[in-house]
């Protein structure tokens, strides 16, 4: 299962996208069962919410349009730059095609027709877990220039965001780009260690914090070219380049060993720096009979190097007791390639599709004399799903195949699979404001990188990582029942969920000789059942809204030696009031506690408020990130080898300013509309850090 674990206040996701249906759509409607709402309606396969006259003239850009329409199970962050959902990333889309939440931010909110929310994505998404999809219509302007920023007063932290677009004839231009700034973040961590060998002694090491630091600054930039010949041809040819400058995060403190006297100077730190530029092109080819071709290309280069460093010394001498260094550059590929066949009919729709996708990776280990790793990775996936409505009832039924091939070439180890993977849904409407849905997914994860080099890789003076060549594709499957409802003022869903990935690819501890070895495994399986319950309530109908999103879920994870439980909640919460042109909203969110191998880990539990007020093209912010309360993020090592707790947490309040400004002018032609996107990044490799 996808799951995320990162800093939001220090970095940035880029989320990719796959294949969607786009703005043409409703020449193509299927026809689904409806349940007609003032702000929601329920479609066999998604929500759709059409913005109201109120979210628009209160959002300068598309994020805080989003934001305007608290959608109960969706937290968003204009300040942040997030879009989550129940602790995952949502796979954002703009008119079908491959988009960010940097890209978000730069949509006109008076060009957003409607925003769709599918939670239960098809096997055309490729296994998405959740994706987001805004349908942009044709403004009434041959340009636009859009800019956002956002600075903390009390440290080197904010965001900035410029856009242009132009149009001409048949064919738009649009470039951007995007820079998020952290820099001598402070933060500071807790950690406690016990060591068991398999002798039965045990080793306990207990850190003191002395203060720590956060650099992460991230930028992008992106030129898109569109040229659409409406009903018949539509051309993509996209630019872009993800640049990570530094991204080091640092640790100092005094430990104490069992196993020593006195205390030691600890230094911890680790990071990686490099580039991602990124070419892809797209066509689509309309055929009579309500036909189409759709082809994706995309090819992608990284190119950057990983490091940690662990330090121990002794606090009056500063002799070095333990000095490792971990230093890899990548010079990694990717190519990958997409086919898809639509045809539509008045109550059905088929869609078949195939896809390759080939990794290239060489990692250098410099910190082993220049020595050269390279990995072939191909997958081969195929799909055919087919909709049909009857009555009050949708039906959707699907298989997707797909083929994984890993090889490492200078020891001839890899390993290779066959995976089906079936997908099903029914709808059905009780009436226009009650409908029952049920899906059943499922999905592949092919082993990472880091997960299947055999380079050893030390972390400290006993710890060790070894990837494992011979792991096998994981499978997961899952099965969701959800109730939307309708009443006045109220409407949301209640539903429950269960999952397995019976095979799912885990860490595994292990002792070799004096070194405690991380590797990977497919283990015996995680299962969870989750119960949740997202709603929205207009508690003064365009003043005073709240939402939020609560979750309960009880897991069990089995793998070598160990069998786990984990019981805990999430969630989140949304209160907004609107008027004169001021929003005024807090927010809070806590983050779900995952099990995974022998971790249990948690993300940010994060609480914010903000003050807008929207005046003419300008839009100015006032708030502050954790007014209340202290960020803690960390995990749990539950292993007989390993037992640890890790809390990394920082003092500060954030507050922030921002400002947004649109520009429109000119008349502009109809925006290109691409209805699928190839999946796929160049892969990492993973330096050390406990």
């Amino acid at each position: 299962m996808n799951r995320i674990n990162t800093l939001a206040l220090f970095s940035i996701a880029a989320l990719t996208v796959t294949a969607q249906e786009t703005d043409s759509i409703a020449v193509y409607d299927l026809g689904e069962v409806i349940v007609q709402a003032p702000k929601v309606i329920h479609k066999a396969d998604m929500d759709v919410y059409h913005p109201s006259a109120s979210a628009v003239e209160n959002a300068r850009n598309g994020v805080q349009l989003l934001s305007n329409l608290m959608i109960p199970s969706i937290s968003v962050s204009d300040a942040l730059g997030t879009i989550t959902s129940a602790g995952q990333a949502v796979q954002v889309r703009i008119n079908g095609r491959e988009a960010s939440v940097d890209q978000v931010k730069n949509l006109l909110p008076s060009t957003i027709k409607r925003v769709e929310w599918i939670e239960n994505p098809g096997l055309r998404y490729n296994g998405a877990t959740t994706v987001l999809n805004f349908i942009v219509t044709n403004p009434t302007v041959g340009g636009a220039v859009m800019l956002n920023a956002t600075q903390a007063f009390n440290t080197a932290w904010g965001q900035y965001y410029p856009s242009v677009k132009f149009n001409f004839g048949r064919s738009q231009i649009e470039a951007g780009g995007g820079y998020k700034l952290t820099q001598n973040l402070k933060t500071y961590r807790d950690y406690r260690e016990t060591f068991t060998f398999p002798d039965g002694r045990q080793l306990t090491r207990d850190e003191k914090s002395l203060g720590g630091d956060v650099d992460n600054s991230i930028g992008n930039v992106w030129a898109t070219y569109n040229y659409i010949k409406p009903d018949t041809t539509v051309i993509v040819i996209d630019a872009r380049s993800f640049i990570k400058p530094v991204n080091r995060t640092s640790y100092y403190g005094l430990m104490s060993s069992s196993a020593n006297a006195g205390d030691l100077l600890l230094t911890e730190m680790s990071g990686d720096k490099g580039a991602r530029p990124t070419l892809s092109a797209y066509w689509e080819q309309h055929f009579p009979h309500k036909q189409m071709l759709v082809v994706d290309f995309k090819a992608q280069y990284y190119t950057g190097r990983t490091f940690s460093d662990y330090i121990e010394q002794r606090p009056d001498t500063y002799e070095y007791l333990t000095d490792i260094h971990t230093d890899i550059r990548d010079r990694n590929q990717l190519y990958a390639i997409e086919a898809d066949y639509i045809k539509n009919w008045s109550m059905s729709r088929l869609t078949a599709g195939a896809s390759y996708t080939a990794n290239r990776n060489k990692s250098i280990y410099e910190n082993l004399g220049g020595e050269v790793f390279h990995q072939r990775q191909d997958r081969v996936y195929f799909f055919a799903e087919y909709f049909r409505r009857v009555s009050r009832f949708t039906f959707t039924a699907g298989l997707g195949a797909q083929y994984t091939d890993l090889l490492f070439r200078e020891t001839g180890q890899g390993s290779h699979s066959w995976n089906v993977r079936p997908q099903a849904a029914i709808t059905y409407a009780l009436n226009q404001k009650h409908q029952f849905r049920l899906n059943f997914d499922s999905w592949q994860s092919a082993p990472t990188l880091a997960e299947t080099n055999p380079t050893p890789v030390q972390i400290d003076n006993i710890q060790w990582r070894i990837g494992n060549p011979d792991i096998k594709t994981s499978n997961s499957y899952m099965i969701t029942l959800r109730y939307s409802f309708q009443i006045p003022r109220v409407y949301g869903q209640f539903g429950i969920r269960a999952y397995t990935s019976p095979n799912a690819i885990t860490p595994l501890l292990e002792w070799q000789g004096d070194r405690l070895v991380t590797t990977y495994e497919n283990s015996r399986g995680l299962s969870n059942i989750s119960l949740f319950l997202a709603p929205q309530i207009e508690i003064i109908p365009d003043w005073l809204t709240l939402s939020g999103y609560v979750q309960w879920r009880a897991e069990r994870m089995k793998g070598t030696g160990y069998n786990l439980t984990n019981n805990a909640w999430s969630g989140s919460g949304s209160l907004q009031v609107r008027h004169w042109g001021f929003i005024l909203s807090a927010q809070y969110i806590r983050a779900q506690r995952d099990l995974w191998g022998e971790k249990i880990s948690w993300g940010e539990d994060i609480n914010m408020i903000d003050l807008t007020y929207n005046w003419k093209h300008w839009a100015f912010s006032i708030g502050c990130i954790l007014p209340f309360g202290h960020y803690d993020q960390g995990s749990v090592s539950l292993s007989k080898w390993n037992s640890n707790e890790r809390h990394m947490r920082t003092d500060f309040r954030l507050p922030y300013i921002g400002i947004n400004y649109n520009l429109q002018w000119g008349h502009q032609k109809r925006k290109a509309n691409k209805r699928i996107n190839v999946s796929g990044d160049t892969e990492q490799s993973t330096a050390g850090g406990r």
